[in-house]
């Protein structure tokens, strides 16, 4: 079906295009009656007109959509819950946040180029030659990083010091034999390795052995092997990819009869519901997703002109939430 333009709303109106654009666009200061305004209004609700995107942008000066891109990862709970908050903080600014996930080799400029975003935001560093596109087109670039970095328009949450701080937590219960229990999709993979590097890195700092290695399904049987695994080479603590994984591995521990936190204890990340009401308790790390969401609406914000000052980075990203299972 064709698309209604406003020259399809000006024929069955009786009007001209110019009155047309002049009702539509609320534009003041114009000898019109009330009744012609009232019939374009009518006319164009009966049609099904929409105003176009990139039309709406070219009188404005800019649109309304934020791009965010995300890499190829599943959505779990944390970038849920950041993806509902950046649309509720940007929504209350006139903005509205469209989520692009790249599954595809189709180049980035394609899309920022289609939809002519007012501003883009990066969950991961966007490359030089694309950050760099995208400034010299007059679109503000914000992004965030997986790792510390240097640079002051990107957000970082290093993900090898949450796994750092879930081995420094099971150590202090008196854990001396770690394992890891890493997901078994591989788009999470960006997160997983650089948890499992801050938990080696925290292994070697106190002088432990490697932790153990293991990929756990989101099932019993899976979590059952891992942990026959893992209790024939000694292992005390776990530290779990994410609170799902934690979970998987504390149903494999109550099914080969293992006695936690008293043979092995398990921390988890994210904090889910699910974690308070587990049996036990699930010891998890904490992230400040309301934080890095207000953060980074801010600095989408400063970067449009539309808040006065950058936003203060929070101090309290990330901290360990104990519970019974350690």
């Amino acid at each position: 079906m064709a698309r209604v333009t406003s020259a399809d709303v000006a024929r069955e109106s009786g009007v001209s295009r110019t009155t047309v654009s002049y009702v539509l666009n609320a534009k003041t200061g114009i000898a019109l009656t009330e009744a012609t305004r009232q019939r374009v209004l009518e006319t164009a609700a009966r049609l099904g007109y929409t105003p176009s995107a990139p039309a709406r942008a070219l009188r404005s000066g800019r649109s309304d959509l934020v791009l965010c891109v995300l890499p190829d990862w599943t959505i779990g709970s944390a970038i849920d819950r950041l993806l509902d908050l950046l649309a509720t903080a940007l929504a209350d600014h006139g903005l509205t946040v469209l989520v692009h996930i790249c599954r595809d080799s189709r180049p980035l400029a394609e899309l920022w180029r289609a939809v002519t975003p007012c501003a883009v935001l990066g969950l991961t560093p966007f490359g030089e030659q694309d950050a760099r596109a995208m400034r010299q087109a007059g679109i503000p670039v914000v992004g965030a990083a997986l790792d510390a970095d240097p640079q002051p328009d990107v957000f970082a949450v290093p993900q090898s010091s949450i796994g750092a701080l879930q081995a420094d937590h099971l150590v202090s219960r008196g854990r001396r034999v770690l394992a890891y229990a890493s997901p078994q999709d591989d788009r999470v993979a960006a997160f997983a390795d650089r948890r499992l590097a801050g938990v080696r890195a925290a292994c070697e700092r106190h002088g432990l052995p490697e932790p153990l290695v293991t990929a756990v399904d989101l099932d019993v049987a899976s979590a059952s092997d891992a942990v026959r695994g893992w209790r024939a080479g000694g292992v005390t603590g776990v530290a779990a990819y994410n609170d799902e994984v934690a979970l998987a591995v504390l149903a494999g521990l109550r099914a080969t009869g293992a006695d936690v936190p008293g043979d092995v204890a398990v921390i988890g990340v994210d904090d889910i519901p699910a974690a308070r009401v587990a049996a036990p308790a699930l010891t998890t790390v904490w992230q400040a997703i309301d934080a890095q969401a207000d953060y980074l609406a801010a600095a989408l914000l400063a970067a449009l002109g539309l808040a006065a000052d950058p936003p203060e980075r929070p101090d309290d990203v990330f901290h360990v939430v104990q519970r019974a299972s350690t």
